[in-house]
């Protein structure tokens, strides 16, 4: 019976780690104000905290979010962030906030976000939207859900899943953000695969995607755009 006993509670202990270490810990203070300097500080979860006698109400403001982003570039669109690096109050939070703008057919390429899961809300304009499930079982393919958002729309993107918005119509488009991450980062697939520093192997490309090297030679001498300011 001790033994049935032990080996329950050893189970149920680790139940409960894997599902606190789910997401980003809770933090274990009120804040921890993000500061780069070491000096008098304590490092939690991937920045130093700032000593509290030395926070101030702005530690915890960022303003800008009203101005439009310039999306004058080959994506036609442009990432706002509001994270733990923009406004060092978030730090220990698990939470941040980007504005998107979209010139009209501009475009949010497909991209990552490895720590953290998005939903988003379309403020003006119309957007088409999608996620791709992750690699499924044998003899079925990677699942693509879509959807066209109107004003006042929602759309969730699950953590580390490739997705993408893409304006659709004839105006600028505006979307607002939050992701459950102080720091979700942000990975685009094509600049990641074809603008990586220093560059894969085309061999290895060549046959990830089962094209010709040159046309691997040719997508690397490109200049991939990032829309993330």
């Amino acid at each position: 019976m001790a033994l049935k006993s032990l080996v329950l509670t050893i189970a149920i202990m680790a139940v409960l780690s894997s599902m606190s270490h789910a997401g980003e810990p809770s933090p274990l203070q009120d804040f921890c104000v993000a500061v780069d300097d070491a000096k008098n500080a304590v490092f939690v979860n991937g920045k130093f905290c700032k000593n509290p006698m030395q926070v101030v109400a702005d530690d915890f403001f960022e303003s800008g979010l009203n101005v439009p982003g310039n999306t004058s570039n080959p994506l036609g669109s442009v990432v706002t962030p509001v994270n733990v690096n923009q406004l060092p109050g978030l730090n220990t939070f698990g939470v941040s906030l980007v504005r998107i703008d979209y010139a009209p057919y501009g475009l949010n390429p497909p991209h990552t976000h490895p720590r953290g899961t998005e939903v988003l809300t379309v403020f003006e304009g119309t957007l088409y939207v999608g996620f791709v499930l992750s690699n499924p079982g044998p003899n079925m393919k990677n699942k693509l859900f879509t959807k066209i958002l109107h004003p006042g729309d929602v759309f969730v993107f699950p953590i580390g899943l490739i997705h993408f918005q893409f304006n659709v119509g004839k105006i600028n488009a505006v979307a607002f953000a939050g992701l459950s991450s102080q720091n979700p980062g942000t990975i685009t697939i094509a600049n990641a695969v074809f603008g990586s520093d220093p560059p894969i192997s085309n061999d290895v490309l060549a046959k990830a995607f089962q094209i010709d090297k040159k046309v691997v030679d040719y997508l690397q001498s490109q200049f991939w755009w990032d829309n993330n300011i």
